[in-house]
């Protein structure tokens, strides 16, 4: 019999793990670190639920931590298979893993340093030579080409609209259902990515609710982005913008382009303070035949993201330097919800002067210092210090790169026929409820919400 453990991404929106065994092989789908909450965070040093090594494959739906930063602890651990993925999924992890690894390990060195820290000595998850390793576990496998990755079990990658090289994945079993893994669903009708696959008929079917209670801010041609950075410049202050590595620094710099392009906004330094975020530059360039159309000039790809006065910062000196500087300039840099990275830097210098604004384009998930700041705290911990809040916090929706519950529905509904089971994953509680009654009153489905840990026959 064929069975499924939801070990993340259950009643929270991180940590995506869910463990499929049948007839006696077990395939991880997604293997994600926890964010956020603390009580959260501390799941990623538990040991797996399983022997890693019992483990015959791992299954990636993209590139984003909370999807894939688990796996370098599960490799240290003693998994020794492949792990599948899409092309653009390889090309992202090659940045992504390293880069966290590296700032695990940064993080364990300024905590022993200040000593900020409860652990003595506070350790890394995993390191950047951990990283590296799991790269080597990576296979690649393009869009719509079924193979078997255990015996008995076969997958199928289809594309999702999320991020480069993201997948929802259908996975047939030997004699048994077919399951749907949503992982996460990308929006209709938004720059840079095409719109998603529609979906294929099932028996079980996975789909995220981040934003199961309610639907994006109607897309404004960029109006409320060129409105932050008109009164931002006209404080003579600096715009600060944490914002995800790979996916929406892509579209920052689309719109920023554009609005510039339209004279709706003065040209400032534009300034991508993360190596991450560089070098996903390039990724995306490099595959530029599956991003829209509309991306793809003759004069090259590039020309879609470099704005007037763009400039990539590469050096830890440079980064201090425009760190230190008050001159007026937007700057992107990552982590998108303010938990790490050369952003914090920047947000230490930034918070404590009015002039300045910081601008949040993503999710940000409970007990990130992004909740913090939206939710209007005055004084945020960064370092070990505490730092005013006096600079403008401001919050875009529309550049989310997450289904709203209409986009959701819109999905749902290309199934050719309803799945013998709905299981709502990635999302808090109250989005997932409130998704769980609007699908019952739409669709006359009975959704189902897995607990942490749960097991379910198939």
């Amino acid at each position: 019999m064929a069975k499924l453990t939801f070990l993340g991404a259950a009643r929270t929106v991180t940590g995506s793990k869910y463990l499929l065994e049948h007839d006696g092989r077990r395939v991880l789908f997604d293997c994600g670190l926890f964010q956020g909450l603390k009580e959260l965070r501390l799941r990623n040093w538990d040991a797996f639920p399983v022997s890693p090594a019992s483990l015959d494959a791992v299954v990636l739906t993209h590139a984003h931590l909370d999807h894939v930063g688990h796996l370098p602890r599960l490799i240290a651990q003693g998994f020794r298979g492949r792990v599948f993925c899409t092309p653009g999924t390889k090309d992202l992890c090659q940045v992504v893993l390293p880069d966290a690894g590296r700032i695990q390990e940064e993080d364990a060195r300024q905590a022993n340093k200040h000593g900020y820290s409860r652990h003595q000595p506070a350790l890394p998850l995993f390191s950047e030579s951990d990283a590296l390793r799991a790269l080597t576990h990576l296979q690649p496998l393009g869009y719509d080409r079924p193979i078997e990755v255990a015996p008995g079990v076969s997958v199928e990658f289809h594309p999702a609209g999320h991020l480069l090289g993201s997948a929802f994945v259908m996975a047939r079993l030997t004699g048994g259902p077919n399951i749907l893994f949503g992982g996460d669903l990308g929006r209709y009708n938004r720059p840079i990515l095409p719109d998603p696959s529609g979906a294929i008929a099932a028996d079980v079917v996975l789909v995220e609710s981040t934003y199961g209670d309610r639907d994006h801010q109607p897309d404004d041609s960029g109006a409320q982005l060129a409105d932050v950075i008109q009164q931002t410049a006209g404080r003579h202050g600096k715009l600060v913008i944490p914002a995800f590595a790979i996916g929406r620094v892509e579209e920052l710099l689309y719109w920023v382009r554009r609005l510039e392009a339209e004279h709706r906004i003065p040209v400032l330094p534009v300034y991508v303070d993360s190596p991450m975020a560089t070098e996903a530059l390039r990724y995306y360039s490099a595959r530029v035949a599956e991003l829209d159309e509309e991306l793809r000039p003759t004069s090259g790809p590039v020309y879609a993201f470099a704005t007037t006065r763009f400039q990539t910062v590469s050096s830890p000196q440079q980064s201090k330097e425009l760190t230190a500087s008050r001159r007026p300039a937007i700057v992107i840099s990552s982590s998108g919800m303010a938990t790490g990275g050369r952003v914090l830097h920047h947000l230490a210098a930034a918070l404590p002067d009015q002039r300045n604004t910081v601008l949040f384009v993503g999710y940000q998930a409970a007990g990130t210092r992004g909740r913090q700041l939206i939710d209007g705290m005055k004084e945020v911990r960064i370092h070990g210090h505490s730092i005013a809040v006096n600079a403008s916090i401001a919050k875009i929706d529309s550049m989310s790169a997450h289904a709203d519950r209409g986009e959701i529905l819109r999905w749902l509904g290309t199934l050719p026929s309803a799945p013998r089971r709905l299981c709502l994953v990635h999302g808090e509680p109250q989005p997932m409820d409130q998704l769980k009654a609007l699908i019952k009153d739409r669709l006359s489905w009975a959704p189902h919400t897995p607990e942490h840990g749960e097991t379910i026959d198939l």
